[in-house]
């Protein structure tokens, strides 16, 4: 099979062809899938082993910056919307079909909307998005401008996220609210998962 094709599987891009792409900064060992739409990667940071799957959008805007971690992965079918700008953390998550908004219009009826319209008659909220270590957000949620998930936060599916939310809890619904704490063994299993890594490392290369 034809894996440049991405109506086949997907594929995903060499290292050596993802540099000639002008990312403000390439890690070692990114996947990023051929059906992804990036825009203005100027504005785009991907990390170590991190991973972006097909059909996700990453529009970084002309001001905005995306950066995304170590060993972060965004699934299928995702909208990161970083404009006002968005920062994932080392082994953060998106499951498939999840919106990240850092800028957002007003739907109250006091402002017009949508960007066809000029800046003066509008009211849009801007505020960045940070997802700390270890956060993880269910297929289908939403996240709105401002909000930081707490390191090792996760979100249920199909919730909508328009507060920030405290490290180590599991949160659902619309809006997010605390189902119950969520255990910090990912915590332990980092240390181990990169004192491994270091060792195959360095036993590869002597």
């Amino acid at each position: 099979m034809d894996n440049q094709h991405p109506g086949i599987n997907g594929g995903f891009f060499p290292q050596e062809e993802l540099a000639r792409f002008g990312f403000r900064h390439l890690g070692q060992n990114v996947q990023l899938s051929r059906a992804a739409i990036i825009l203005s990667p100027e504005n785009i940071i991907l990390r170590d082993f991190c991973r972006v799957d097909a059909f996700s959008i990453l529009s970084a805007g002309s001001t905005g910056c995306i950066d995304l971690g170590r060993y972060v992965h965004v699934g299928n079918s995702c909208f990161v919307a970083g404009a006002s700008g968005v920062t994932l953390e080392d082994f953060a998550g998106l499951s498939p079909g999840v919106r990240l908004f850092s800028e957002s219009d007003d739907f109250s009826g006091q402002a017009m909307a949508h960007p066809t319209i000029p800046a003066r008659y509008r009211s849009v909220t801007k505020a960045p998005i940070l997802l700390r270590q270890h956060s993880l957000v269910g297929s289908g949620s939403v996240v709105l401008p401002g909000v930081e998930l707490g390191e090792g936060a996760a979100v249920g599916a199909l919730s909508l996220v328009s507060t920030s939310l405290p490290a180590w809890g599991i949160y659902a619904g619309c809006p997010a609210r605390k189902i119950r704490n969520r255990k910090t063994n990912p915590l332990a299993l980092q240390a181990e998962f990169e004192r491994d890594t270091a060792l195959n490392t360095n036993t590869s290369n002597p």
